[in-house]
């Protein structure tokens, strides 16, 4: 069992733990709605805001989803009450003149250019999935993101007008404490960061 959190900078990080198996809870509507009302205020590049969620708790599209999984993904995301696709649209910038209204030319550079749309949506819909993760957190949910998927298969089967790409996953529950493992320590400030 560990330590309830005391804070919301444990609750959030220190405090936290990565979950491969949750409690037979389900998550509602309302609360997958008050999840994404929360983190859809992080920051993004220009506001431009790619990111795109699937929240995947039916049977049927929990058994769309398998079919996508590496071997041992299986059991993780079908024990998990909710799977969320974090994707990213390709198309993000045909909202910038809203989302960006102070910068009228702020979807040009993205017209006709894939690439850079595919870059800054992989970025900045990466960075929108972490804070679904902080926001599930702070509301009481446990988090177990993943890789270990077909990309392909999983776009054919989610998003076949090939508009969206998925770019991870984020299992969601009240995690099951009895499976943990010890925590893995984490590098020190010296080893990653430098101060110039």
């Amino acid at each position: 069992m560990t330590n309830p959190p005391t804070s919301p900078a444990e609750q959030a990080f220190s405090a936290a733990r990565t979950f491969s198996k949750f409690r037979d809870e389900p998550i509602s509507d309302e609360t997958l709605k008050a999840l994404y009302e929360l983190a859809k205020w992080g920051p993004t590049a220009s506001n431009c805001q790619p990111a795109r969620y699937v929240f995947v708790r039916s049977a049927e599209a929990k058994e769309k989803l398998r079919a996508c999984l590496s071997p041992g993904n299986v059991d993780k995301v079908m024990g998990a009450p909710v799977t969320v696709i974090v994707a990213q649209d390709s198309r993000f910038h045909e909202h910038l003149a809203t989302q960006f209204p102070h910068m009228p030319t702020a979807a040009a550079p993205y017209d006709n250019n894939p690439a850079l749309a595919q870059t800054v949506g992989l970025r900045n819909s990466s960075l929108q999935g972490a804070y679904l993760m902080v926001a599930a957190r702070l509301l009481g949910l446990d988090c177990g993101p993943m890789s270990g998927f077909d990309a392909e298969a999983l776009d054919r089967c989610f998003f076949p007008d090939g508009r969206h790409r998925s770019n991870f996953l984020v299992n969601l529950g009240h995690g099951d404490t009895s499976t943990l493992r010890p925590r893995g320590p984490r590098l020190a400030f010296d080893t990653v960061a430098t101060i110039e």
